[in-house]
């Protein structure tokens, strides 16, 4: 039994949401969002990308996690390799630094992404992934 100093949550207590389209390009669902009480900062969610689906580019103030649960997927610093991420990597994205994670084109991915708040904000959404930065230059799989 939970003491009253722990909140749980119940597994399908919580609908699916699709990830929205000013968000992602493709079919995304999101599940068991939350987003502790301050003083914690602490949030997150399981996002499920279909093959071709991903995020918009967009940064975080105080960066990202994402633990990879399942399937195959790319991610992409700004300026930097597409890289694929697999299941049980854990991928670490730095404060502010534009970036993009979904799905590989031909395989689903599944995530926990883990967020900070600050100052009320986690994420700046910007502009969509082209096909072209998608699916464009070399695919670093190491």
């Amino acid at each position: 039994m939970p003491t009253p100093n722990q909140t749980i949550v119940r597994n399908g207590t919580q609908a699916s949401i699709k990830g929205p389209d000013t968000w992602f390009t493709g079919a995304v669902r999101i599940d068991s969002r939350f987003q502790a009480e301050a003083p914690a900062r602490v949030g997150g969610a399981i996002v499920t990308f279909e093959p071709g689906a991903r995020t918009f580019w967009h940064t975080h103030p105080l960066g990202q996690t994402l633990i990879v649960l399942s399937g195959v997927g790319w991610t992409q610093c700004e300026g930097g390799p597409r890289t694929e991420i697999r299941a049980g990597d854990v991928v670490a994205c730095a404060c502010g630094k534009r970036h993009w994670h979904g799905a590989a084109a031909t395989t689903a991915m599944s995530h926990v992404a883990v967020t900070e708040m600050l100052d009320g904000q986690n994420v700046e959404w910007l502009e969509p992934v082209t096909d072209e930065q998608y699916h464009g230059g070399v695919l670093v799989t190491e």
